[in-house]
């Protein structure tokens, strides 16, 4: 007799072994015709998956989350099977599921082409409406290396030459497709409805810049139509609001192949990062903080002495002078710590807080850059605070409630918060990890957020909280980080005197709110859609005459709104007001000030406000009223 616990409590009984389906099958037609697969155990397995002792079981439909993993990894497969039939000479390699769909890399003799790719989706419906069934079998390693090898599939016999030769491997075949797979999968292929290939990139085989460059195409998969529309709309709206591209329409700034992964910060540009810049620095300010700045280019055996040498040398620029070996830094915290050793620190000097902006230089890989995004050098607004063990609890109340208050003025107010714990491999007694761990949940529940746990995902020197935003298209950000390290500060030498004369390592506790400024404006740009906030605006009014006969009025204008630290200009040309209007707006501007005969002789200004709104005419005095409320409010 076999014991089926299901996930409301109840249990079933069954007189021999049966599979997954057949519970299924049991509990009702709906769900049988519903099921793509079933947690045994906690493990996700096939439908046919065999149970042969009492489990507990959960059926998998479309609208559980494994689910959709379930269809992602089948429509994986379904691509490969239409490349297959395509294009009989392409090779196969892997295809994982991703986030919001999968891909699949392929070995073909020419580049894919758009045409191919419509070509591709087009067999992939095709087979999905066979509704062929998805069959699993397993052989031995060799006998599978064999078949693959004699079925000209060099890159799958590789791949499973590499497992360990007692080991069995498991393959999925749908009509005439049998590819490597773990699985589980999907039923049959008729259920896989809703998908859409997106593009092609290159890849190199496993991701070895030696090895042959392969052609990764990428698609996105989802339970229903409406999903699936949701999804590509989204995307629409992110093709809109792409920061390089209106970077390039705003004219904020460029990359240059001169300096790749490196930003050339155009006027408008660089005044949105002024602004920026300046608010971290009053939030340094009126926080407690102490600005440094650190050195760019520092010895190797500083960096012998944090680690970074062996693990991190070959993402470090690095140059040698009068046979002393450099390196750019990749980060601030080594700097910051000789900063803190200069003098004698005593207890009664803790907590000592320093903020920089430091800049910092990695050698990322040509292919992962990406606009302002990922770049190879970048200035975090990097901040550490050197303090007692007692002081961690405090110090990571104050710190998050700080960084809601900061992104809260960015305009995000839906924030994300995990707690990454102790790794297996860790330096540190358990009672300090306990201490910092405990300070992180309760700096999170002191501010009334909910937050994860991440187990095991702490560095081997501290536990961490990670800071992750939602922007207005529900996309994730993780910015934010606050950073318990128990190792640096004694591996530099850093040292302070306690109550009792005794000289101890200080705890250092690692934090950035909006982290890489490059990324961080970035961000703001897709989040706004490149129309910024009033305060953050790099020119917040324009004032534009109708005739000649007001050019000098609109000068006056400007210089009053100069004066009171506006970010104002004049457009004086020879140019139908329309057309500036026009213009104007489609720079992103948060005023435009008109002004014909009638607004001078009343010395008044007509208003127009982002959106094509047109606020009437009123005094100069109450539209200061206005642009001052919208900036002190960061509206």
């Amino acid at each position: 007799m076999i014991s089926i616990q299901l996930p409301d409590g109840s249990r079933r009984e069954y007189p021999a072994p049966l599979t997954v389906g057949d519970v299924a099958a049991s509990i009702g037609a709906g769900l049988a015709k519903a099921a793509l697969g079933g947690k045994v155990d906690g493990k996700l397995v096939d439908l046919g998956h065999r149970i042969d002792h009492d489990a507990s079981l959960a059926i998998v439909t479309d609208k559980d989350a494994d689910g959709l993993d379930l269809i992602r990894h089948s429509t994986a497969h379904l691509l490969a099977y239409a490349v297959k039939e395509l294009y009989p000479d392409a090779q196969v390699t892997i295809g994982p599921v991703i986030e919001n769909g999968f891909y699949y890399d392929f070995s073909y003799k020419r580049p894919f082409t758009p045409e191919d790719l419509a070509a591709i989706e087009a067999k992939m419906h095709e087979l999905a409406k066979k509704d062929e069934k998805v069959e699993r079998r397993v052989l031995p390693r060799d006998e599978a290396v064999s078949y693959f090898k004699g079925l000209g599939e060099a890159y799958k016999a590789e791949i499973i030459g590499s497992i360990p030769s007692n080991e069995d491997v498991s393959l999925y075949r749908e009509g005439a497709f049998e590819d490597l797979c773990r699985g589980p999968h999907v039923p049959s292929t008729g259920k896989l409805k809703h998908f859409k290939l997106m593009k092609v990139a290159g890849a190199y085989w496993r991701g070895d810049h030696r090895n042959e460059m392969l052609q990764r195409i990428y698609g996105t998969a989802w339970a229903t139509k409406d999903d699936l529309q949701k999804y590509l709309t989204m995307l629409e709206e992110a093709e809109k609001r792409d920061h390089r591209r209106l970077g390039k329409e705003l004219d904020l700034f460029h990359i240059d192949e001169h300096a790749p992964g490196v930003v050339f910060w155009h006027p408008k540009g660089w005044t949105v990062w002024q602004e920026v810049e300046q608010y971290m620095r009053r939030v340094y300010r009126d926080n407690g903080y102490q600005e440094v700045k650190g050195p760019q280019l520092l010895d190797k055996t500083l960096w012998e002495a944090t680690g970074h040498w062996d693990k991190y040398r070959e993402n470090m620029f690095t140059t040698e002078s009068e046979k002393r070996d450099y390196a750019l830094k990749p980060m601030n915290c080594p700097g910051h710590i000789l900063i803190f050793k200069h003098g004698v620190k005593s207890y009664r000097d803790l907590p000592l807080r320093y903020g920089e902006f430091g800049q910092c230089h990695r050698n990322e890989p040509t292919g992962g850059l990406h606009g302002i995004m990922r770049v190879r050098g970048f200035t975090q607004d990097d901040g550490h605070i050197f303090c007692t063990e007692d002081q961690i609890l405090p110090e990571c109340v104050a710190y998050t409630a700080l960084l809601q208050k900061v992104y809260q003025d960015f305009g995000f107010t839906d924030i994300i918060y995990k707690v990454a714990t102790r790794p297996d491999a860790r330096i540190g007694s358990d009672e300090i990890w306990d201490k910092a761990e405990h300070a992180l949940m309760e700096s999170l529940r002191a501010s009334g957020v909910d937050f994860e746990i991440a187990p095991g995902d702490g560095a081997f020197y501290g536990p961490k909280i990670e800071y992750t935003l939602k922007d207005a298209l529900g996309r994730q950000w993780q910015c934010g980080t606050m950073q318990v390290d128990f190792s640096m500060p004694g591996r530099l030498g850093a040292e302070f005197v306690d109550e009792d004369g005794q000289h101890k390592n200080p705890v250092m506790l690692h934090r950035a709110i909006v982290g890489s400024l490059e990324r961080f404006i970035g961000i703001l740009i897709e989040q706004h859609a490149g129309a910024l906030p009033v305060w953050l605006a790099p020119t917040q009014v324009v004032v534009a005459n109708i005739t000649d006969a007001q050019a000098d009025y609109v000068s006056e204008i400007v210089k009053s709104l100069q004066k009171q630290g506006l970010r104002a200009q004049a457009d004086l040309r020879n140019e139908k007001i329309t057309y500036k209007i026009r213009q104007h707006s489609m720079q992103k501007l948060p005023y435009i000030l008109v002004v014909g005969d009638k607004e001078k002789a009343n010395g008044s200004v007509a208003v127009r406000a982002r959106g094509n709104q047109d606020l009437g005419v009123m005094p100069l005095q109450d539209f200061l009223d206005r642009i001052s409320a919208d900036i002190t409010n960061k509206v």
